[in-house]
């Protein structure tokens, strides 16, 4: 099983993106979280850089500048979604992935808190 550390650089873009209302508080994560093809098209326009920016975990071991070194998207590359972080959350979760849980979870309370109001 992989090991994965928390992407702190992510955790800071996703509060940004809390901070601007650039979320979904409401959305079917099966249906908008970016497949394969999302994934390259977004690669095509953006750096890796920007691509690791919608992930919480970085894969340990895994080859920089590949997709297999990022983990637990959050968002469509547009938005965060609710669901993403709850997804998140789960899997990590599942997978005794505590970091990464841990993270997600206080995302999810921080945008809970800031879209409250």
């Amino acid at each position: 099983m992989p090991t994965y550390t928390v992407n702190r650089d992510a955790v800071r873009h996703a509060k940004r993106l809390i901070d601007a209302r650039q979320y979904a508080l409401r959305s079917r994560w099966q249906d908008v979280q970016p497949r394969a093809r999302e994934q390259n098209a977004f690669l095509k326009t953006h750096s890796w850089e920007e691509y690791a920016a919608w992930h919480l975990g970085v894969t340990e071991g895994a080859a920089e500048e590949t997709k297999a070194r990022h983990a637990f998207v959050y968002g469509d590359f547009r938005r965060l979604h609710r669901m993403g972080l709850i997804a998140c959350h789960y899997r990590a979760a599942e997978w005794r992935h505590k970091e990464i849980e841990l993270a997600a979870h206080e995302l999810l309370q921080y945008l809970d808190r800031k879209s409250a109001r």
